[in-house]
């Protein structure tokens, strides 16, 4: 597609590889830049590679089940700032409260969209059809430029190679009929990449082998969409591991997908459902490690809600330690997670738990719930050492006077049964169905809850952390060991798990003995004699079970060395790029699980330790440059650390724009107005 006319202008050339969300916050970018650009002094082309419609991409198509739901609530959500005048982009809650925005609705996506509000969660094939609506109307600005062509290629990129000052790009049709390579060279190139096939670890290959070797079915790690459910025959056992987001969806899959309905029985968190069968469905025996699903989300209408407050992990304040000591002379410094970060978001989290816990039981507090806190501020505020974690027995003692309230144990959250043993299959079924019903219990009141608070409260931290690690001020080594080995399962487990509603309906399926759970610490395998796939727990003594189908209900790794894709493999074995490294504490150097890249915005470093001039990153392979990367940033105030995607979209275009010639709008967006973190100045 194309609107420009000749020229004598010099021409510029962009590439973007991958048309899914990341793509399309490109392709916004670029078509708000230059619609507020007041000299375009080249003919610039811009060519879009994705062998999936753009917008929506592999993972948001809009004809996928609509028992697949995001677990962000409506209002968070986007691939585009918000709309103001005439912008191309809008956010995702502007596109449900506008009706759509004119995109051609389905019925059901219509029906759909009059019923959310703000703490709703949307499918997934709604957002593909606002992510799709995005992209064609972002295109169509581009495209409506004088000075721009645009083409889209339904293709999938093999190769991209540096030639004289700019890029081949190699690719090859989706069209079967078309299965020569094609090539294009161009000035710069994006790779918005999104989730890659990945290979599979040891364990899991010596799974799929026996199942191909004795007609079993072995799932390996997919996207929901991407999962053939006809495998899981009608009344028979079934096998999962991992109890996050993809189990959810399995488990609607093939309970609503069967058939079955959902009743509400009680109004009572926790027994709200209960579930009537069709007779379609397995039955799914499931674990993880922890032996418990995520905690499903408090009722709320905003992924943060505003009274959520961090007072203590003051992000200027963290930010100044690192300052200070490298301005000091130690160019190095950086901030751990243990030492720095940590008992600061600590104290947070208490302070939320123990500031709403007296307001909730303030009739059994002697002193009232003012000087109760007040106790507690007291605590909290005593000066320490860095690091010292003196305040925490402090305050343990003080709350023991009060055992209706009780000692929050947050790290012990993450294991809710750690070291508990259970004499049979029955009483650890019910272990499961109490822990599930107490999520409900205190998930229900959302931010009046104290847990829920606290929770919420930690996950705004992680938001934090995520964008001081992104701004290269966390040592590598604790951001490796302590936040994402120790930390990450803690608050994903609690701050990323479904909306409530999927919980009452696990419970539901439970109930009526179609979810049973294995136990903690599962144990999977394969029995050469009986040539079935096995499970069992160490901690649950019970019989094996065995099944003739095992499913991996996670993603593929997003690990650049395990990608399967030709496109990975020839920038990596060619060097055009090359692995993010670290060391560690013993002076190992150690392989990221992403590419190396430098400076902001992301260029990709070759195998020489070059950066790329014109060869820019954003996606799922920045995963070593920053703490999770993700499908959208966070609608409404652009400083915040959720809107991190966004504002590295804004920054590859501002980067091309460079490159090109193309004058940079001296009238400040939303993006150029903010250079702060968190929300503060």
């Amino acid at each position: 597609m194309s609107s420009a006319t000749d020229t004598s202008d010099p021409q510029f050339s962009v590439a973007v590889v991958g048309a899914g969300p990341r793509g399309t916050s490109i392709v916004e970018r670029m078509a708000d830049l230059l619609r507020r650009s007041t000299r375009v002094p080249v003919q610039l082309q811009v060519t879009i590679f994705d062998p999936y419609p753009g917008g929506s991409g592999m993972v948001w198509d809009p004809g996928q089940s609509p028992n697949f739901w995001m677990n962000t609530p409506m209002s968070y959500p986007t691939v585009a700032p918000e709309r103001m005048g005439d912008g191309p982009g809008l956010s995702f809650e502007q596109f449900v409260t506008s009706g759509g925005d004119g995109a051609p609705l389905t019925a059901r996506e219509a029906e759909e969209i009059s019923s959310l509000g703000p703490g709703s969660y949307p499918t997934r094939a709604l957002y593909g059809r606002y992510l799709q609506h995005v992209f064609q109307r972002s295109v169509a600005q581009l495209a409506a430029h004088p000075q721009v062509n645009v083409a889209q290629i339904q293709s999938e990129v093999l190769a991209v190679r540096p030639e004289l000052t700019g890029y081949q790009v190699e690719y090859r049709h989706s069209d079967p009929e078309a299965s020569a390579t094609a090539r294009l060279s161009v000035d710069c190139v994006v790779l918005a990449l999104g989730h890659q096939d990945s290979a599979v670890n040891p364990w899991q290959r010596q799974l799929a082998e026996a199942a191909e070797r004795n007609g079993l079915t072995y799932l390996p790690p997919n996207i929901p969409a991407n999962v053939d459910y006809a495998q899981f025959p009608p009344g028979e056992p079934a096998l999962i591991r991992g109890l996050g987001l993809n189990f959810f969806d399995a488990m609607a899959e093939l309970s609503l997908g069967r058939g079955g309905r959902f009743v509400t029985d009680l109004d009572v968190p926790g027994h709200r459902l209960r579930y009537e069968p069709s007779g379609e469905e397995p039955r799914l025996m499931v674990a993880s490690r922890r032996g418990t699903p995520y905690w499903g989300k408090p009722v709320a209408d905003a992924f943060i809600p505003e009274q959520i407050q961090l007072e203590y992990m003051d992000a200027e304040e963290l930010m100044d330690l690192v300052v200070e000591a490298r301005t000091s002379g130690n160019p190095n410094a950086s901030l751990s997670f243990s030492r720095h970060i940590w008992p600061r978001l600590h104290r947070d989290i208490l302070l939320a738990y123990y500031s709403q816990s007296a307001r909730v039981y303030e009739d059994q507090l002697p002193q009232g719930s003012e000087a109760f806190i007040a106790k507690v501020r007291e605590i909290l505020d005593a000066e320490h050492h860095e690091g010292v974690q003196v305040w925490l027995s402090q305050l343990h003692e003080y709350i023991d006077r009060f055992p209706r309230i009780g000692w929050l144990d947050v790290p012990l959250l993450a294991h809710p049964f750690d070291q508990v043993g259970f004499e049979s299959h029955a009483h650890y079924q019910q272990a499961v169905r109490d822990y599930l019903v107490h999520n409900a219990q205190r998930s229900e009141p959302g931010i009046e809850d104290p847990l829920s608070r606290a929770i919420m409260t930690m996950n705004a931290g992680r938001m934090l952390i995520k964008e001081l690690i992104a701004r290269n001020l966390v040592d590598e080594q604790s951001r490796i060991t302590e936040i994402q080995g120790k930390f990450e399962p803690l608050v994903e487990g609690l701050s990323s798990g479904p909306p409530l509603e999927r919980i009452e309906q696990l419970l539901a399926l439970s109930r009526a003995g179609l979810v049973e759970f294995i136990g903690p610490d599962p144990q999977f395998g394969f029995d050469e004699i009986t040539g079935l796939f096995t499970a069992s727990s160490p901690w649950v003594d019970a019989d094996e079970f065995t099944a003739k189908v095992l499913c991996e209900a996670m993603m593929p790794a997003n690990r650049v060395l395990q990608n399967k894709t030709p496109l990975m493999r020839q920038l990596l074995g060619e060097s055009v790029a090359r692995v993010h490294t670290w060391t560690n504490d013993d002076g190992e150097t150690v392989p990221g699980s992403g590419f190396e890249v430098r400076g902001t915005p992301y260029r990709l470093v070759d195998g020489q330790g070059l950066a790329h001039r014109g060869l820019f990153v954003l996606g799922l392979q920045l995963s070593s440059a920053q703490w999770g990367t993700a499908i959208a940033g966070q609608a409404g105030d652009l400083a915040r650390p959720g809107a991190r995607t966004l504002r590295d979209a804004q920054d590859i275009v501002k980067g091309i724009a460079r490159l090109a010639g193309i004058e940079i709008p001296e009238t400040p967006t939303e993006f150029d107005r903010v250079d702060r973190i968190g929300g503060r100045v």
